[in-house]
C-alpha cells in the first residue's frame, strides 16, 4: 500500500472539517479557486455539489451555459450570449496567446469532460487558458494522438452529469457545455489539432487518396509508388462487395471513381463501410475486418516519421519489430534507413499526403511544388467545423516542428506551406474568429534536427503565435536552463512567435523526467505566473506531483494516460497500466506551498496582468549569477527576485536602481516561498545606487512591494 504523507492527509482532514469555509472563499470572490481543495478530492465531488459551487460564484451564467439552446453543437458557438462567449472575442489576432498562462489537461486523467470543470475549481484565475489533449475517438493502442475518426471520444461522456442535467445526454452536448462554463469563468479553451491519424483510421480507409500507401511482403516493401492508393481503393470495394454494406439494403456507388469521389458524401461512405456513427463497437469490428483484408494483400498506410531525414523507411527485421495487435493481426514496425539523432518512426500513425511525389516516389522524395489542395481543404475544413460547433479559442498544433523541405523555409510562401498554419487561417477566416490562436508543439532545437532549417523561421512562416519550447526538459538553474531561459526571452523580444515558459507538459510526464522535478517546483511555477509578458504552460497534477527518486508505476504518470494499454496482453508493454485511474501525487508539502503561491497571485495579479516586464537582473546565460530580478516597465508596483540555484544561497547581491521609482521609494517584502526572512531582507536598504539584498535561500523566490513616499 502506498504511504500517504501526514501533510497530505492533513489537507484531506481539513477539507472534511472546513469545506464550507473554503467554498465560501471561492463563491464570495475572496479567492479565484477553492483553497485547500486537493485535485483528487475535486474530481470526486458529486455533480450537484459542483453545480451548487459554480452557481455560487457565477450565478445565472451557469444556467445559461447549460441551457438547452446553448449546448447544441449545430448552433454555431459564435451565436452564444456574451456571458458565455469567448473572453478574447474582441481580439483581431491570436497574439493574446503570447501572454496567457495555460494548463494542459489529459481528459483521461480525470476521465470525463465534466471532470475538467471539477479540476478547474482548484486552479487560480491567473491561469487563463485550458488546453485539452486530443478529444477524438482513438485507434491503435487507444492512443489519443492516433485519431480513428472525427467523432469525439465517447469514454469522456459523464453519466452522472446526464443524470443531473438530463438534456446533456451526449458527449457532444457535454463538451459544448464544458466549453461554455470555462468561458463563463473568463478562460479560453484550446483543442489539439493533429496532422496525422491512426494508421488505419476511418479517414484513411474512406479517403485512401489522402494518404500515402505501401505494400509489404514479409520483410520487404515491394511497392510505395505515388498512386498505390488506387490499388487500395479497388481492394476496399472488393471487400465491400463480399462483406456487404454495414447497414443491409443500403445502396452505394459501385464504380471506384464515384464511391471515393466528392459526389458520394463522406458521411454516407462511412455509414456504408462501417455503420452508424453511434455504434462504436460495430464500426470498430467492421474496420478491423477491412484492415485484416487489406493486410492480407500487404497494403498499409506509410507510417508517420519525426526528425530529419523523415523519408525512406524499411521494415524493422528485429524481433522487437514484430507486433501483434488486440485483434490478432501481425504487423511489422518500420525504421528509417539513415536516421538522424532524433529521427523516429511513429508506426501506429499515418500522416496526410499533402504534396505530390517525385519520380513516382522512387526515392521517397516529396514534390513541394505540387501541393494537394483537396487534402488541405479536407483536414482544415473538418477542424473548422469542430471550432464552429464547440467554440474553441485556440489550437495546440501537434508535431509543429515537422518541416520536411530540405532547403528550409522557401523564398516564396503560399497558403499550402504548412498544414497547421492552413488550419489556423481557415478557422479564422471561414468562422469569422480572427482571435483564434495557434500554440505550436516545438522544442526550438539547433537547425536541421527536428525539421530542416531554423525552427523559428518555420514557426513564423506557419503563423504560429506561441511555441511550447523545451525549458521543461532542463533542471531549474542548470547551465542548459540558464542558456535557454535567456535565449527564449531574446526570441520573445525579437520574433513574431513567442516561446513559452513551460513547467511540465501532460504528454511528457514520464519517468525520464523524474530528476527534473526533485527540486525547484515552486520556483518554476512562480516564474510562470509572474513573467507577465511571456506565456506559460503547466500540466494537471504538477501541484501535487511526488518526488520520484526511482521510477514509479505507470499509473502515476500523465503521459501513460495518452495510451490505453493494460496488463500483460498489450502491444506496447512499456506503456501498459494495471489500473484504470490516474493516481494523483501525495506531495502535501508541495500542494501547501503551491496553494500559498496561488493565493498571493490572486492578490496581485490584477495589478500586474498584461504589463510589460522590465528586467533588473536578467538571466545570465553563463550561469555565473543565478539570481534574477524584474519589475513592471511603467509605474512599477512590485519587484520579483528569484534564486535559480537549488543547492546554494545567493549571498549578497544588489537590485539596481528601479527606473521610474521616485526618490525615497522603499521595498517591503510582500511574499517569500520561505517562511523565515530576516529583517534586513524584509526591508532591503537603499544605499543611493541600489537596494542591497543580503541573500536568497536555495530556490527561494520573493516579491517586494514598491512603496512610494507620501
Amino acid at each position: 500500500m502506498l504511504h500517504v504523507p501526514r501533510v497530505y492527509r492533513g489537507f484531506h482532514d481539513a477539507w472534511e472539517l472546513r469545506q464550507d469555509e473554503h467554498i465560501a472563499e471561492f463563491t464570495s470572490g475572496r479567492a479565484s479557486f477553492v483553497p485547500n481543495l486537493l485535485p483528487e478530492t475535486a474530481v470526486g465531488l458529486p455533480a450537484d455539489t459542483v453545480l451548487t459551487i459554480l452557481k455560487g460564484r457565477l450565478g445565472d451564467r451557469v444556467d445559461m451555459a447549460l441551457d438547452r439552446r446553448h449546448i447544441d453543437p449545430e448552433v454555431p458557438a459564435a451565436e452564444l450570449p456574451a456571458e458565455i462567449a469567448s473572453p478574447v472575442a474582441g481580439w483581431d489576432s491570436g497574439r493574446w496567446l503570447q501572454t496567457t498562462n495555460m494548463v494542459g489537461i489529459n481528459v483521461r486523467t480525470v476521465q470525463t469532460f465534466w471532470s475538467v470543470i471539477k479540476y478547474l475549481l482548484t486552479v487560480p484565475a491567473p491561469i487563463t487558458s485550458v488546453h485539452l489533449l486530443p478529444i477524438w475517438e482513438p485507434g491503435v493502442v487507444e492512443s489519443l494522438y492516433g485519431m480513428a475518426s472525427w467523432r469525439l471520444n465517447s469514454e469522456f461522456y459523464d453519466a452522472e452529469l446526464a443524470d443531473a442535467v438530463p438534456h446533456l445526454d451526449s458527449t457532444e452536448a457535454q463538451l459544448r457545455a464544458v466549453v461554455n462554463l470555462i468561458h463563463a469563468t473568463g478562460r479560453t479553451v484550446g483543442m489539439d489539432v493533429i496532422p496525422h491519424t491512426d494508421r488505419y483510421s476511418e479517414m484513411s480507409l474512406a479517403q485512401p487518396r489522402f494518404f500515402e500507401w505501401l505494400q509489404r511482403q514479409d520483410l520487404r516493401i515491394v511497392d510505395h509508388s505515388d498512386n498505390l492508393h488506387e490499388d487500395v481503393e479497388v481492394e476496399i470495394l472488393r471487400w465491400l462487395e463480399t462483406a456487404g454494406p454495414a447497414s443491409p439494403g443500403v445502396e452505394y456507388p459501385t464504380e471506384i471513381g464515384e464511391f471515393f469521389g466528392d459526389a458520394f458524401d463522406e458521411a454516407d461512405r462511412l455509414r456504408t463501410l462501417f455503420g452508424s456513427p453511434s455504434d462504436r463497437i460495430g464500426r470498430h469490428r467492421r474496420r478491423g475486418d477491412l484492415v485484416a483484408y487489406l493486410a492480407s494483400y500487404g497494403y498499409e498506410p506509410v507510417p508517420a516519421t519525426m526528425g530529419t531525414p523523415f523519408r525512406h523507411i524499411e521494415v524493422d527485421t528485429r524481433n522487437q519489430g514484430l507486433v501483434v495487435d488486440a485483434d490478432g493481426n501481425t504487423w511489422r514496425d518500420y525504421v528509417l534507413v539513415k536516421p538522424g539523432p532524433f529521427a523516429r518512426v511513429f508506426n501506429p500513425l499515418a500522416r496526410y499526403k499533402l504534396y505530390g511525389r517525385k519520380e513516382n516516389n522512387r526515392h521517397w522524395e516529396i514534390d513541394f511544388d505540387r501541393p494537394r489542395a483537396e487534402v488541405f481543404e479536407y483536414v482544415a475544413g473538418h477542424y473548422a467545423d469542430v471550432q464552429r460547433r464547440f467554440g474553441f479559442d485556440f489550437m495546440r498544433g501537434d508535431m509543429s516542428h515537422v518541416q520536411m523541405r530540405p532547403t528550409g523555409v522557401p523564398s516564396q510562401l503560399d497558403e499550402y506551406y504548412d498544414l497547421l498554419g492552413a488550419i489556423k487561417n481557415r478557422i479564422q477566416h471561414t468562422n469569422s474568429v480572427p482571435y483564434f490562436g495557434y500554440f505550436a508543439e516545438t522544442f526550438l532545437p539547433p537547425r536541421d534536427v527536428f525539421g530542416y532549417g531554423e525552427e523559428m523561421d518555420h514557426l513564423e512562416a506557419a503563423d504560429a503565435d506561441v511555441t511550447q519550447g523545451d525549458l521543461q526538459s532542463n533542471a531549474i538553474g542548470s547551465p542548459d536552463f540558464m542558456v535557454q531561459f535567456r535565449q527564449y526571452l531574446d526570441i520573445a523580444a525579437t520574433r513574431a512567435c513567442t516561446p513559452s515558459f513551460t513547467v511540465m507538459t501532460p504528454d511528457k510526464d514520464d519517468p525520464r523526467f523524474d530528476p527534473l522535478y526533485e527540486k525547484g517546483n515552486v520556483v518554476r511555477s512562480f516564474l510562470s505566473l509572474f513573467l507577465t509578458d511571456v506565456p506559460s504552460y503547466v500540466a494537471l497534477g504538477q501541484e501535487v506531483r511526488d518526488v520520484h527518486l526511482t521510477p514509479w508505476p505507470n499509473e502515476h504518470y500523465t503521459k501513460l494516460f495518452v495510451f490505453h494499454e493494460h496488463g500483460e496482453d498489450n502491444v506496447y508493454p512499456s506503456k501498459a497500466r494495471r489500473g484504470l485511474r490516474y493516481l494523483w501525487g501525495k506531495n502535501g508539502s508541495l500542494f501547501g506551498a503551491m496553494t500559498r503561491l496561488r493565493l498571493f497571485a490572486d492578490e496581485i495579479f490584477p495589478t500586474i496582468a498584461g504589463r510589460s516586464t522590465r528586467w533588473l537582473l536578467p538571466p545570465d546565460p553563463r550561469g555565473y549569477r543565478r539570481e534574477v530580478a524584474w519589475t513592471q516597465w511603467d509605474h512599477p508596483d512590485y519587484v520579483f527576485v528569484v534564486n535559480l540555484d537549488v543547492e546554494e544561497p545567493t549571498g549578497y547581491f544588489a537590485i539596481p536602481s528601479i527606473p521610474e521609482a521616485p526618490e525615497g521609494a522603499t521595498l517591503e517584502l510582500a511574499y517569500s516561498t520561505t517562511s523565515d526572512v530576516s529583517q534586513a531582507n524584509t526591508y532591503p536598504p537603499w544605499n543611493g545606487r541600489h537596494f542591497r539584498v543580503s541573500s536568497l535561500e536555495p530556490e527561494e523566490a520573493r516579491v517586494y512591494r514598491l512603496n512610494r513616499p507620501e
